[in-house]
């Protein structure tokens, strides 16, 4: 079997120029290629495997509740032991009035799930985003997605969206009665790793509060310690009135999940009934390894490294090709100036045994958002090799 003939005929792809890098094993903070080389992952399957690869207590919480049952029944009728156990440790590990969790596929799926509840909740219609952001690909994620150049071709979205400036408050006034929601990345991803000034958030939630809307946050990249919090917005001296999550939640298996209080989440269940429903949502497999990845996050202390890191990566990176880097904890973006030269030195570190990427909007920007459990030397070999790129290109 010739895997990367087969993947370009048989896989849909999504650009033209996709690598066809064919993958053997993955352990830690290494992906091994069929070819045996190991490669140092600064990517983490772009911020998905908290842990790294094949952590040991993933694997064997999949492992355990494989041998058990997998799929049973629709989300949310019956009470399965690791989504209740899943959902009670997310509620006991943030604020109040953050208490109730709905289980989803997806991080996409989780937005769309997260404005329907909004709308559902206040009755409104109106939703504020804001430019430049990215939320998942699903008709309601793009919608309120602020790059126009990914969504033009799948017009017409959803109706009555409007677009902020992020960090600029004066534009605040679009947030009338007339709106549902606001919904943020706390850091915006795409965009290249914007962080918010120091009190936007704060007023940002205070301007919802004054007209009725809810504060969605948009934590499916930040989320689950990347950022030296178990949520990012804990920075910001503020709490959501629902957050979102993904990616990392899972240590490496796909899903997603929107949290709000129960006063707030119970409109989904009724007028009309069902007013949410997933078949897969809250599978026991997935529930397992999402619940061993965040009770490892809680408790190994790995967010207590997390800023150490950060520092050593900035320290590394300084270089005069290296015009800035945005970002917080293990979510930086180096900005390399244009997007031909990051892609070029991507693609050389791959030659030298790194992976990187780029972000999806700003290709100027180099993505490192490597597993929470990487180490200091790791860092130094990898930064290394960035420089090598640097210095010889």
């Amino acid at each position: 079997m010739n895997i990367q003939k087969d993947f370009f005929l048989y896989q849909a792809q999504t650009t033209k120029f996709a690598a066809g890098f064919e993958v053997e094993k993955a352990e830690g903070s290494y992906i091994v290629g069929k070819d045996g080389r190991r490669y140092l992952d600064f990517v983490a399957g772009v911020s998905a495997n908290t842990l790294g690869h094949s952590h040991p207590k993933i694997v064997n919480a999949i492992v355990e509740q494989a041998t058990k049952y997998l799929h049973v029944m629709v989300y949310g009728e019956y009470a399965q032991e690791m989504p209740v156990a899943l959902c009670k440790l997310l509620a006991e590990s943030t604020p109040a009035p953050l208490e109730i969790t709905y289980l989803v596929n997806s991080g996409a799926e989780a937005i769309d799930g997260s404005l329907k509840l909004a709308k559902r909740y206040t009755g409104r219609e109106e939703i504020i985003s804001f430019k430049n952001s990215y939320h998942g690909n699903t008709h309601g994620a793009l919608s309120v997605s602020g790059n126009e150049f990914h969504k033009r071709e799948f017009r017409p979205l959803l109706p009555m969206i409007d677009f902020i400036e992020f960090n600029d408050e004066n534009e605040f006034y679009k947030i009338t009665e007339k709106t549902a929601c606001v919904i943020m990345e706390t850091i915006q991803g795409a965009a290249g790793f914007l962080v918010p000034d120091p009190n936007y958030l704060f007023n940002l939630k205070k301007r919802c509060e004054e007209v009725g809307a809810l504060l969605i946050l948009d934590e499916i990249q930040p989320g689950f310690g990347r950022t030296g919090k178990l949520f990012s917005f804990e920075h910001f001296g503020i709490v959501p009135d629902i957050l979102v999550m993904g990616k990392g939640m899972g240590g490496g298996v796909p899903v997603g999940a929107f949290m709000s209080s129960k006063e707030i989440m119970e409109t989904l269940s009724y007028s009309p009934k069902l007013g949410h429903i997933t078949t897969f949502g809250g599978n026991p497999l997935i529930a397992a390894s999402s619940y061993a990845t965040l009770k490892e996050v809680l408790e190994s202390g790995l967010m207590d490294e997390i800023e150490e890191k950060e520092c050593l990566f900035r320290k590394l990176l300084d270089h005069p090709k290296v015009q800035n880097i945005n970002g917080k904890g293990l979510m930086l973006a180096v900005n390399l100036g244009s997007p031909e030269y990051t892609l070029e030195v991507a693609k050389k570190c791959m030659e030298k045994g790194l992976i990187v990427f780029w972000q999806l909007y700003r290709n100027e920007y180099l993505r490192i958002s490597p597993p929470l459990t990487i180490s200091l030397e790791e860092i130094r070999e990898g930064c290394k090799i960035i420089l090598d790129v640097l210095n010889d290109n």
